[in-house]
């Protein structure tokens, strides 16, 4: 009970920290409502030459497109969130401190990244999805267990988020500079996970594949729960994916971190 009571401080630690960078809030507000605008007519344009091009009518792709902007803060696919902070602690050595806390310092930082999230979601999801359905005819279902099922499934795309960004923050302990290995991870999660294109479009063998991967759980899957593409055992099938994904990718994390502290302690950290 005593480490829920701190997890869940912590994760409102992470809200009210963003509450404060209102400027900020406001730009990203901005910036996802113009790209999606901008989505959305590009959309438009393509699915007025082909109707049902990856398995979507325009309604149901325009849909797409201002899910993906709702969720694109909260899901980090740009970059933020913890990544650069705990990737600057390891380089500071700052981090040895946080090794010995009575915390687990994965779950620390997932906390953490969880109330981040829940202020993206509020802070810079529900204005531009508001915007998106007050100017296209957007698909949203009116069933509340659909919109139940679909919060379920963006926590597990949260989870599955963190989980992909902790890995990549923590090769900060074998790399002197992760600027690369973070735009890489930028560049697969707006690509992989539906940001730019739903992955249904993918023809293929490819397509199969990128359906299969982490960055899928983030977006398409969230998106098609909310399009009503999952239901019944299909989707039980598709949380099932996410919370695979998440298990594995925390349990991963959890086996480079513990080879990280290794290398602290053997360098005398």
């Amino acid at each position: 009970m005593h480490v829920l009571r701190l997890h869940l401080a912590v994760a409102r630690g992470g809200f009210r920290r963003h509450v404060t960078y209102r400027a900020a809030t406001a730009a990203g507000v901005f910036t996802n409502t113009v790209f999606g605008f901008v989505l959305s007519f590009t959309f438009v344009a393509l699915w007025d030459e082909r109707p049902h091009l990856g398995g979507y009518d325009q309604a149901q792709a325009l849909t797409f497109v201002w899910t993906g902007q709702a969720l694109l803060a909260a899901m980090a696919m740009l970059g933020g969130g913890f990544q650069e902070e705990l990737q600057e602690r390891i380089r500071s050595g700052d981090v040895v401190v946080d090794l010995y806390r009575p915390a687990d310092l994965q779950a620390w930082w997932l906390a953490a990244d969880l109330g981040r999230a829940a202020f993206q979601l509020l802070g810079r999801g529900v204005a531009p999805m508001a915007a998106g359905a007050l100017a296209f005819p957007l698909v949203l279902p009116a069933d509340p267990l659909v919109w139940s099922a679909f919060a379920v499934s963006v926590l597990l795309g949260l989870v599955v988020s963190f989980a992909v960004r902790y890995l990549v923050a923590l090769t900060a302990f074998w790399l002197l500079d992760g600027s690369g290995v973070n735009t890489l991870s930028m560049l697969l999660g707006v690509f992989l996970s539906g940001q730019l294109l739903p992955l249904t479009v993918f023809p293929g063998g490819l397509g199969e594949l990128v359906r299969l991967l982490p960055w899928a759980a983030m977006l398409q899957v969230p998106a098609d729960v909310l399009l009503g593409e999952h239901r019944g055992a299909g989707l039980a099938v598709a949380l099932a994916f996410q919370a695979g994904w998440a298990a594995a990718l925390l349990a991963l994390g959890r086996a480079v971190q513990a080879a990280a502290a290794r290398k602290v302690v053997v360098q005398g950290g």
